[in-house]
């Protein structure tokens, strides 16, 4: 699959078919979220995962109940983290944004594993809203990491459409 298609065809996908996700499925998936930019190549990303019925389950019970709802039989969940207090730093100060930089960088991560997941032929859904201290106790997360989103990861049992965009005009400036 061509990037641009990958870019044109994900979607949060909010109910998902029963399916199993492989461990060597993940680890491309995290490969490729690796090769993100980074400040300063500090590469602060991290990523636990769960893919056992017991541990998947108890991901969607720190989930927002709505979201509880949208991913049964996900086929696996996908935590990321930051380690904290390195992006954004330097020896002479740091980034106007602080230690907002390092989610910058987990985004883009993000964003590769995202497109990746596209090009498998999986579904994403990504997720704000959940218990952190059930998610930290959970997957054994040190406190220099920053719990950032939760992903859903599975195959699609529906097919969204594309929502509608901002017109470019209402979201460029070109001086």
């Amino acid at each position: 699959m061509e990037l641009t298609r990958a870019i044109e065809e994900r979607r949060s996908i909010r109910k998902y078919a029963p399916c199993v996700v492989k461990k060597e499925e993940i680890e491309e998936l995290v490969a490729s979220a690796q090769l993100a930019p980074s400040w300063k190549n500090s590469q602060t990303a991290r990523f636990y995962v769960a893919l056992s019925d017991e541990i998947k389950e108890k991901v969607r019970g720190s989930l927002a109940s709505f979201n509880y709802e949208r991913t049964e039989n996900a086929g696996a969940f996908i935590v990321t983290t930051v380690v904290h207090g390195i992006s954004g730093y330097t020896a002479q100060g740091e980034t106007h944004l602080g230690n907002g930089f390092e989610c910058f960088d987990n985004g883009l991560a993000v964003e590769n594993l995202l497109l990746k997941a596209t090009e498998m032929g999986y579904g994403t859904l990504i997720m704000g809203l959940y218990k952190e201290d059930k998610i930290r106790e959970l997957f054994g997360i040190p406190d220099e990491e920053n719990v950032v989103v939760v992903i859903a990861l599975g195959k699609a049992d529906i097919e969204p459409e594309m929502p509608q965009r901002k017109e470019i005009e209402g979201i460029l400036k070109i001086f």
